[in-house]
Formats: C-alpha cells, structure tokens, sequence
C-alpha cells in the first residue's frame, strides 16, 4: 500500500498538537478521526500516542482480531524514517517486524494491507447492484468492515429515503408514544375496559388504570423477543451464494451495517420503512385483544424499539464510563461486529443470547 516516508520529528509535532498518530512497528498510523469511536475508550489511543501498539494489539489484556487489524490500516500514513542516534528513546519504542507489506493475524493467516483499489466492488458505484454478483465472496467481503459511507441506491431521492439521523427516530416516534400512553391511561381511568367481555359478559375482568404498566413492560419485553429474533434470523441469514436477490436483500436488510459500522446515516431505521413492521403490528393487537389493552402492549414494545434504536446509536458512537455497564455492552456490540457475527445478537441487552445459547463467551473477550 502507498504512503510516505514520515520522520520521528513529525510523529512528535503531530502528536504535540493533538493528533493521535500510532506506530505498529515502522508503520506510522493517523487514527485521530477514530479516537472517540474507540471501544475502548478515548484515553486508551491517546495515552499512546507515538508509540509502538503492537504489544497492544497482541494483547493481553485484549487480543485484537484480523477485522481490527484491517480496520487500522484504513489509517495507515507512511514509513518511519530510520532514526538518528539522538533519536533513542524513540526507537527503543519502535520494534522491526519482518514484513511491512502484510502481517501475521492472531490466527496466524497472513493478510495484506487495506487497499480500497483491490476491493471486490467499484465504490464509485451504488453497491446495492454489485454485492448479488460476489456469490461464494459475499459472506467474507461483508463481514471485513471499513470506515467509509456507503451509497446504495442510484436514486439521490431513494438514496435519501434510505438514510435518517438519529434524533429523527425521536422526533417521529417519541411525541407518538407520550400520546399513546396518555390516551390508554385516560380510557383505562373511565374503568369501562374488560377482558373477555366479547364473549360473555357475565365472566369478564375489569382492567384497572394500573393495570396499564405491566402491559407496558409486557410490550417492552415482546419486543426484546422480538429485536433478537430479526437480528439473528434475519439480519443475520446466510443467503445461498447462488442467489443474486437474496444476497442483495441481506445487503439492504443488514449487511450494508456491518460493511461500514460507523456510517452515522445507518445506524437506526428511518421511519418510512420502520412503519412497515410498526403499523401491521398495531392492526394486529387491536384485532385480537380489546382496543385499550392491546394499545398499552403496543406503545410499550414501540417505546422498546426507540431505546434500540437510541442503543444501537450509543453503542457505535457513545463514550460510556469506563467499566460501567454501557461499556461492557458496548464492547460486546463491537465484538459481534468484528469478530463473532454469529453470536451476540442483543443489542439493549443480553436477556436472550443466554437461553438461546448465543451468548459471546467471556473467556472468547477480543477488543479492537
């Protein structure tokens, strides 16, 4: 791969004025533009800034996968010039590796470095055309993430369409859950509501105003149920490689987010398309139990979908407090992005991975 020859005097200005510039033997690597995305932690890259992080990457405490180590090329700037005999305390830092065009993977494999120009797709092109005709590949090709926006749709509208920030998931779908919830307390508070009343009158059960915030909390867990289930049997299907509209489908559905984690625009579901699951389910709680019950089990499960998708945002770009929960969940998130796509499939929380036995092993902990 291309670079430059950088000289240890730079290495130090850049990393004097804020940039966080990283060695991995001679390889010279400018990762400021991913320091606050770090699972880890912001103070980790910072800390070690100018210096070697191959002894990092090797772990321990935290082994870094080959998808770690192709992502850091993305970054990679130039060669370290070799240093001058004042320069000592910088080399005694810096350890020669026996290859700068590739390195060894923790699995021992050798891959080389991150070349956009090699890819199996033309980036100048909307992807969602290109990635049916990758077959046998595609599995491979969409599970080795890089750090770049991706375009789908040759449509500037339908491309717009199919991406949302995150505060619009609030703004449509917040206000809808306040009304909700003030509506269904409001006819329950009337205490005209009562279950089994369309079949006999004689056996039917009043439901009290209180009785609206199980069926809340109800909803919210039909939804986790729910939010494992899409993501582990359908996000995450393995489409035949033979099959060029299945493939494409993955690709719309999910793939394109485990391509590129940390394109923001992708990152929570825009609502036109959310309302093609929102809207069926509403109609089918309504049919099936009385119209205020059903409504409190509705507004419960969409207010479990906006933590997700609020969740799923902070995972990818929040900073959470080192050792809290949020950061363990955080790094279990980025573990099932880069390295264990078939476990780990929660994403508010683990509630499901474990009886469904798919949860990350602690003993298989492996950080960027």
């Amino acid at each position: 791969m291309a670079g430059r020859r950088v000289t240890a005097a730079e290495l130090r200005n850049q990393c004097s004025s804020g940039a966080c510039w990283l060695l991995r033997g001679r390889k010279v690597y400018d990762v400021s533009s991913f320091v606050r995305l770090h699972p880890g932690g912001e103070s980790l890259l910072l800390a070690r800034a100018g210096t070697d992080i191959q002894g990092d990457l090797d772990g321990p405490p935290h082994r870094h996968s080959d998808n770690a180590l192709r992502w850091l090329e993305q970054y990679y700037v130039g060669e370290l010039e070799p240093e001058e005999p004042e320069q000592q305390n910088l080399r005694e830092r810096v350890k020669q590796h026996t290859s700068t065009d590739s390195y060894s993977s923790t699995s021992g494999v050798q891959f080389k470095t991150f070349d956009p120009a090699k890819d199996l797709v033309n980036w100048e092109k909307p992807l969602l055309w290109q990635v049916g005709h990758l077959r046998e590949n595609y599995d491979e090709w969409v599970h080795q993430p890089v750090d770049r926006p991706i375009r789908l749709f040759h449509s500037d509208f339908v491309e717009w369409c199919s991406k949302t920030s995150w505060y619009i998931v609030l703004a449509v779908w917040a206000p809808i859950v306040a009304y909700l919830t003030w509506y269904c307390l409001s006819e329950l508070s009337r205490g005209q509501t009562r279950l089994f009343a369309t079949f006999t009158t004689d056996y039917s059960i009043p439901v009290p105003v209180f009785f609206f915030f199980p069926l809340f909390f109800a909803g919210m867990m039909v939804w986790t149920l729910m939010e494992y289930g899409i993501h582990r049997y359908i996000f995450h299907m393995n489409p035949p490689a033979s099959n060029y509209f299945l493939i494409t489908l993955h690709f719309m559905l999910h793939g394109q987010h485990h391509k590129a984690p940390f394109d923001s625009s992708r990152l929570v579901f825009p609502p036109v398309p959310a309302s093609f699951v929102i809207v069926p389910l509403y109609v089918i709680l309504q049919m099936v139990l009385p119209p205020v019950v059903g409504l409190s089990l509705f507004v419960g499960g969409l207010f479990g979908y906006v933590v997700y998708d609020m969740m799923h945002y902070y995972l990818h770009y929040g900073s959470p407090k080192k050792g809290s929960y949020l950061a363990w969940l955080k790094s279990y998130h980025v573990r099932h992005h880069f390295e264990h796509q078939k476990t780990g499939f929660g994403i508010t929380s683990t509630l499901w991975d474990r009886p469904f036995n798919t949860l990350i092993p602690e003993d298989a902990i492996t950080d960027y």
